[in-house]
């Protein structure tokens, strides 16, 4: 673990794996509801944590660097439905790579409780992990100029639903008509860290 400060009264911790980062991320969490630790954000990143607002840096810098982080308990809460259409221009070459035929990859991916590890990239965007290591895909060699909103892709580690359209080099597996931001929705953004995620194929009951 690397504590770095950041300004006058944030920190910005740095841990080896996503995992840590998800763990450290709940851990934290878990203080500040309790009481112990006075922050005023907690964001989560792919390998890092940042917490802004702190009375004294300088103290919670070392407690962290000597604490122990237990892995991250098992996540709690409702599950955010999605429903999608497992219709994406990239299926045949996720398939191709998993080595299975494509209807395994609409079996597969929505037969997995996924998990917002932390947001970003735009309003609303969630990377969500929960799909085993061999179901990891890379980057398209050419990144697309416009993905359309709703698409539901993969990159990486990461399942994500685009929430409007943008450039994007993911593999696109599928669709929803899910809203991932509304700005006059409270919250705003459909999915936050920790929020469990399952996607439904279209035709099935419940969903977004």
């Amino acid at each position: 673990m690397n504590v770095l400060p950041v300004g006058d009264d944030a920190l910005l911790v740095e841990v080896s794996s996503g995992e840590e980062a998800e763990a450290l991320h709940a851990e934290l969490l878990r203080r500040r509801a309790e009481g112990t630790l006075a922050a005023r954000e907690i964001v989560p990143a792919a390998r890092t944590v940042l917490l802004d607002g702190l009375a004294d840096p300088a103290g919670i810098a070392s407690e962290l660097t000597a604490a122990e982080v237990p892995p991250a308990p098992p996540s709690a809460g409702p599950v955010v439905e999605i429903r999608v259409r497992y219709d994406g221009p990239d299926l045949a070459d996720v398939a191709a790579h998993w080595g299975v035929a494509e209807g395994e990859v609409a079996r597969v991916h929505a037969a997995t409780e996924f998990r917002v590890a932390f947001c970003g990239f735009a309003p609303g965007f969630g990377y969500l992990t929960g799909l085993p290591a061999r179901y990891d895909v890379p980057r398209r060699d050419t990144p697309r100029t416009a993905v359309p909103a709703g698409s539901v892709a993969l990159a990486g580690p990461y399942t994500g639903v685009y929430p409007r359209s943008s450039p994007g080099g993911w593999q696109l597996i599928g669709t929803t008509d899910a809203v991932l931001w509304d700005h006059t929705r409270v919250p705003a953004a459909l999915l936050s860290p920790g929020t469990r995620v399952r996607f439904v194929p279209r035709g099935h009951q419940g969903g977004a």
